[in-house]
């Protein structure tokens, strides 16, 4: 079932296109990001299924037609910065919030414990590190228990540890059924934590597809041995290389089309040669995201 469909969404601000002909469909389940630059259009797309931003053309739909102010209900959204009142507690903050959510306060312990925040429940906001004050942001969004959660930059100013409990937090809620649709400039965090992504770059599209496709094994295999001269020497006979390659004591084995490391490793067995190390490489999201950007040049 699709969350969302966007099509040919436009923004302009005078002569500068910020978002140029968007065409979108967001399913139910996807963790799904929004990756591009900064000043690619992101937060503007956001902003204009929102209805934060006006479009300048195009069109989009929620839930198969929902109007917009139910579906607005079923969206949990973070745009900005975390701003809350630093004069008070996690507790009050959530309870402006539920009012304004016009929703009930009864959940807001059970919330408070699934961001890891019930120990400092009653602790001015002003108290928080930046990485608390993004939890509390994502309780907020998550309080009328909304299906859909958007989110904008959510490690944004970071450090590594707020950066890793904010992402295992946003696994953590998308493993509860929910539809999360997260705008990043961070490759890494695209790659650690959304099933789905497109590229945008200078408001437009420059692709759209599946994490795990774009991520698959390449033809490169790093393999090691205790005598890696030995290993060299043999490994020649294999009718599945290619080519190999001396890197930081390993191999580098590159496979011929329809060759595997399963049968690398048999070889090598056969040989007589016990690998000590053997790891298929994956393609990286960084490597794809500047071929995509070359292609497109």
């Amino acid at each position: 079932m699709s969350v969302l469909k966007i099509n040919k969404l436009t923004k302009k601000f005078g002569r500068l296109t910020a978002v140029d002909q968007l065409d979108l469909t967001i399913n139910e389940g996807q963790i799904y990001g929004i990756l591009g630059p900064n000043g690619s259009g992101k937060t503007t797309t956001l902003g204009m299924i929102l209805e934060v931003v006006a479009p300048s053309s195009g069109s989009f739909e929620w839930f198969g037609g929902d109007n917009n102010v139910e579906a607005r209900q079923k969206v949990g959204a973070i745009l900005e910065t975390p701003c809350f009142y630093g004069y008070l507690t996690a507790v009050q903050n959530l309870r402006i919030v539920a009012h304004i959510k016009k929703c009930s306060t009864d959940r807001i312990d059970k919330i408070l414990k699934q961001v890891n925040l019930y120990e400092r429940r009653n602790d001015k906001f002003k108290t928080y590190s930046l990485g608390m004050k993004q939890r509390l942001s994502l309780a907020a969004a998550l309080l009328s228990d909304p299906p859909v959660l958007m989110l904008d930059e959510p490690t944004n100013g970071l450090d590594p540890e707020g950066i890793a409990e904010v992402r295992q937090l946003i696994r953590d809620i998308a493993s509860d059924g929910k539809t999360i649709i997260m705008a990043s400039h961070l490759l890494d965090e695209v790659q650690k934590v959304c099933t789905d992504f497109c590229i945008l770059r200078k408001g437009v599209k420059l692709h759209e597809g599946s994490v795990n496709d774009i991520l698959g094994e390449t033809n490169a295999v790093e393999i090691a041995a205790e005598n890696l001269e030995d290993l060299s020497n043999k490994i020649q006979g294999f009718d599945g290389l290619e080519k190999i390659e001396k890197r930081n004591g390993s191999l580098m084995a590159y496979l011929k089309e329809n060759n595997s490391s399963d049968l690398l490793n048999q070889y090598c067995f056969d040989k007589g040669i016990a690998l000590k190390k053997l790891v298929p490489q994956s393609k990286s999201l960084e490597q794809e995201f500047l071929k995509i950007l070359k292609e497109n040049d």
